[in-house]
């Protein structure tokens, strides 16, 4: 039976599906296309927010940016696949169901990651410092989402996982700007005290790496069996700390040589009874 035209109300029918499924496909476009500007867009701008700053961290804004960009894109599915008329809800149901039980899967992985952010984001340590965390000391070479990867003393690459190093105390030698070195050095007992801290005092402070404040700490600490120990501190710039503590043992021993100061070594008296004799026979063995 023509209705309209010479067409059938099928045919009418048949062309009012196609129409609406084009428009539903055009609008599907451009809620796609939406999406795309819109998520790159936010994702660019919290990435130049890290850059831009440089006191923030880089990684942890592409991070952020990343997250930003996929949530937005994921809604954006959502809204096109209801474009077309399907039923979202269910849908949402099991990605929340299947994102579950990937996470109780990933336990580890996921921690490794919240560990990452916290430590991206609170910065206990940084690219470049030497640190010892656990049993490994080195300098830090690069600090991601799922590790931290430490250059050890031998120059050993070392990865470490974030969950351990965010779940374990951190000693950071980088994390300020000065540190206060420490020695003792013995005298012997006939040793002119005074003299030997003077000479002690006069050697260390003469390097320009120590620093007069906070005011140097050198005096007489323990009487040892065989020498007066002077335990000395000194403070100076924490990136010399090492050298400057070898550099001065040396020193401070040959300026207590140069003066005359004695630097005594543990030694034992052995005496020998002769059962056969009355005379007694001593003899010094130094050890």
């Amino acid at each position: 039976m023509e209705i309209y035209n010479g067409k059938s109300f099928a045919d009418l029918l048949t062309l009012e599906a196609m129409l609406s499924l084009l428009g539903n496909a055009v609008a599907a476009t451009l809620i796609l296309i939406a999406g795309f500007i819109i998520s790159g867009m936010l994702s660019r701008r919290i990435t130049r927010l890290g850059q831009l700053h440089a006191s923030l961290d880089d990684t942890l804004f592409v991070f952020f940016g990343n997250i930003a960009r996929y949530t937005i894109l994921a809604f954006t599915t959502l809204f096109v696949l209801n474009t077309f008329g399907v039923r979202t809800t269910s849908i949402v149901a099991v990605i929340g169901a299947a994102g579950l039980a990937i996470g109780l899967a990933l336990q580890g992985t996921l921690s490794n990651v919240a560990a990452g952010v916290m430590l991206i984001l609170f910065r206990p340590l940084k690219n470049g410092d030497f640190v010892q965390v656990n049993d490994v000391v080195g300098t830090v070479k690069e600090i991601t989402l799922n590790y931290t990867e430490i250059a050890d003393i031998g120059n050993v690459k070392v990865v470490v996982p974030n969950s351990e190093v965010w779940g374990n105390t951190i000693k950071n030698y980088s994390g300020y700007k000065t540190r206060r070195a420490e020695w003792e050095f013995g005298v012997g007992y006939g040793a002119n005290l005074a003299r030997a801290e003077q000479v002690i005092r006069d050697t260390i402070m003469s390097d320009p790496r120590s620093h007069s404040e906070p005011e140097p700490f050198i005096q007489v600490n323990n009487l040892n069996s065989s020498s007066v120990d002077f335990l000395v501190r000194v403070w100076c710039d924490a990136a010399v700390y090492f050298q400057y503590q070898a550099d001065m043992k040396r020193k401070v021993k040959e300026a207590l040589d140069a003066a005359g100061v004695d630097i005594p070594f543990p030694t034992r008296t052995l005496v020998m009874q002769n059962s056969g004799d009355d005379k007694d026979a001593k003899s010094l063995v130094a050890e």
